[in-house]
């Protein structure tokens, strides 16, 4: 559970999450390119890809003076099973709702 607890803070980011997000549909990505992704300094980027990749969220490979970043599939099956393993907990929870609107409906 601490990978997974690491992993949703570092998520819960707005910025991180960006860059998880772009990584996700564009692939692996230099650096720089994130930089002008979200639009802030190369050093509070850094800080930004430093706590994805010490939660294990990302992933960096070095060429020469580059720096790639990818997306771990491994910490983000993590979350999907984690989800998935709750669902009947967020089902319950929605039928509840849906049985209280109805009840809510009748009286109205």
């Amino acid at each position: 559970m601490t990978n997974l607890t690491q992993t949703f803070a570092a998520l819960s980011d707005t910025t991180r999450l960006s860059i998880v997000e772009h990584l996700i549909q564009r692939g692996e990505a230099p650096a720089g390119d994130l930089v002008a992704q979200v639009k802030m300094t190369a050093p509070a980027v850094s800080r930004h890809l430093k706590v994805l990749r010490e939660a294990g969220v990302l992933r960096q490979r070095v060429e020469g003076t580059r720096r790639y970043y990818a997306v771990e599939p491994e910490a983000l099956r993590a979350v999907s099973e984690w989800t998935i393993s709750h669902r009947a907990f967020w089902e319950a929870g929605l039928d509840r709702l849906d049985q209280l609107l109805a009840v809510e409906g009748e009286d109205g």
